[in-house]
């Protein structure tokens, strides 16, 4: 499959024994063929249905935003923001940002629409693309797909704890077993400047160790280097400051509150003291949900608490909770575990015929079966025999013969596929026989 090839990362890598067209997909995107299209079904569905079931409503916000909108809460050292957005200017001079997250979209669309005066929390939900420059590699593109949710408007640690449990349950409606989920707790705005201090002195003997974009970090926001790739493996970063131990009376009470829930409901988790995530918007509680597997991709959902986010925009001190979950990652995952999903659209009845009047009754025909909810095509204009083998083609599960016979009689040949077994039937009951067959 294109999907399947894609997220192993092979995707438009020519065969050179092949011969290709002149245009190919973008690098970093992939086509979603018609076999992929039941992934996506399965995960748009069931992603659905969960939020529906924890009372989370849809909305959809532009595929562009604003360039400043991103800059001003994503944050100016984030390699989102440095290296990743797709900008450019419009023709009437603004500048525009394919959205590369969906939180700071909604906090926008909330504010806008003045969703702070419905009932509170304000629980939404997405499913969109968004778009980011970078390196392609499995389950990573430049143009990727997120199911994603937002609670606004309450900071109550149970808020936390059922957008964490709406992360879970999704997983485990994908059939999706063995996930992992990982906290950490990066404190308030307020209490991180004691932290932030720790971070510089704890840093600054090893800064012959950072790289450029390292070194940028330690000056303009040292919890970027907790999740610096370059740094992943130096010894120094397993013994930097802890973030929890720097929480103030409210964070802290907020934080014991939610571990007694998940203590409560027996929920596992992990807990890492360098998880921050890669938003500076993010406050308090953060997570990520990783498959079990050794040797795993990234985290398949990450999200967390974003307190500061609607003020920045210029509302109201407004808290705020999410996730987002990348929808290639679920079905990579999905597709190496082995999770039963349904099966795709089922194949249509093909109505062969011989001849322009039997042609004429399996355009008719076809019409009324498709009025029924029965897949049915009428059969390209072709010998019956090749006729036969479009239907085999296509996998169909039954074919209508349509010859002179037939049509003297007011019948249908009816051809069972799988089984061979051939019947006529009178054409008006010809619904009834093929539900009889399950389709």
């Amino acid at each position: 499959m294109a999907l399947a090839s894609a997220l192993r990362g092979n995707c438009h890598i020519p065969d050179q024994s092949s011969t290709y067209p002149m245009y190919q997909a973008p690098r970093g995107t992939a086509d979603i063929l018609p076999s992929d299209q039941r992934y996506w079904s399965f995960v748009s569905q069931t992603a659905t249905a969960a939020a529906h079931a924890h009372g989370y409503r849809r909305i959809d916000t532009p595929t562009f935003e604003d360039t400043m909108l991103f800059q001003r809460t994503v944050g100016e050292e984030t390699d989102i923001v440095q290296k990743e957005m797709y900008n450019f200017e419009d023709r009437g001079g603004q500048e525009i940002t394919l959205r590369p997250e969906g939180t700071a979209a909604v906090c926008r669309a909330y504010l806008e629409h003045g969703l702070h005066n419905n009932a509170q929390p304000t629980r939404l939900f997405y499913l969109c693309p968004m778009f980011r420059y970078d390196r392609p590699q499995a389950g990573r593109f430049r143009q990727f797909h997120q199911f994603g949710v937002e609670a606004i408007g309450d900071g109550d640690a149970a808020v936390d704890l059922e957008v964490i449990q709406l992360a879970m349950v999704t997983m485990e409606r994908l059939g999706l077993g063995g996930m992992q989920l990982v906290l950490n707790n990066i404190g308030d705005a307020e209490d991180r400047a004691a932290y932030i201090d720790a971070l510089h002195e704890h840093f600054r003997p090893h800064l012959a160790h950072l790289g450029p974009d390292d070194r940028r970090r330690f000056d303009a926001n040292p919890l970027r280097l907790l999740d610096s790739k370059e740094l992943a493996g130096e010894a120094f970063m397993s013994d930097a400051p802890r973030s929890v131990d720097y929480l103030g009376p409210s964070a802290q009470a907020h934080w014991e509150e939610l571990i007694g829930y998940l203590a409560a409901l027996a929920i596992p988790y992990t807990l890492d003291h360098k998880l921050v995530r890669g938003l500076d918007y993010y406050t308090r509680t953060v997570f990520e949900v990783h498959p079990a597997r050794e040797g795993a991709q990234s985290a398949v959902c990450a999200g967390g608490r974003y307190d500061g986010l609607i003020a920045q925009l210029g509302g109201d001190p407004t808290p705020g909770i999410g996730f987002a979950a990348g929808i290639e990652r679920l079905i990579m995952n999905i597709q190496e575990q082995g999770a039963d999903i349904p099966a795709s659209a089922p194949a249509p009845i093909v109505i062969t015929y011989r001849g322009p009047a039997a042609k004429a009754r399996a355009v008719s025909l076809a019409t009324k079966l498709r009025a029924a909810e029965l897949a049915a095509l009428v059969a390209p204009a072709r010998s019956l025999k090749a006729q036969m083998r479009y239907a085999s083609a296509l996998a169909s599960p039954a074919v209508l013969i349509l010859g002179d016979q037939e049509l003297e009689r007011g019948t249908v040949t009816l051809r069972n596929m799988t089984t061979a077994d051939q019947q006529e039937v009178a054409a008006e009951g010809v619904h009834d026989k093929l539900r009889a067959m399950g389709l």
